[in-house]
């Protein structure tokens, strides 16, 4: 199991834009520096700057900037902010009705519940300043 490749590049994506400071860096530069095309970058971008995570500034100046500091992004909200809310399995989306249990709930879905949420707290509790110190 893992997150999507499209994740997983939104976090190098923001791993370039976090080392960068408030250093403006135009999409070309961050594809070349995060190893994603650039049509895919400017995709991510987007959906980047959607969540307000990165702030992107139009003209001969322009180019993307985090838009907190990397201790105030955490995992979670860019993983989210490209696949949706995190769920272990999809029987725990709201639109998900069980079908194995006459309660409307069986046990594989409390067990993936708790796997959620500890997967959840784990992608909260580390921050791009967590992985730019891991870097050094």
């Amino acid at each position: 199991m893992h997150i999507t490749l499209e994740a997983d590049y939104a976090v190098r994506i923001m791993q370039v834009l976090c080392k960068a400071g408030n250093v403006r860096i135009d999409a070309r530069e961050i594809s070349k520096r995060a190893f994603v095309t650039q049509s895919f970058t400017l995709k991510i971008l987007r959906k980047l700057a959607a969540a307000e995570l990165v702030r992107s500034f139009k003209g001969t100046r322009g180019g993307y900037i985090a838009a907190r500091a990397p201790q105030d992004i955490t995992l979670l909200e860019v993983i989210e902010a490209i696949e949706g809310t995190y769920h272990f399995s999809r029987c725990l989306q709201q639109d998900h009705v069980c079908t194995m249990g006459t309660s409307g709930i069986c046990s594989c879905q409390r067990v993936f519940e708790k796997i959620t949420d500890s997967v959840r707290m784990q992608l909260k509790n580390n921050t791009f300043k967590d992985l730019m110190e891991d870097d050094r």
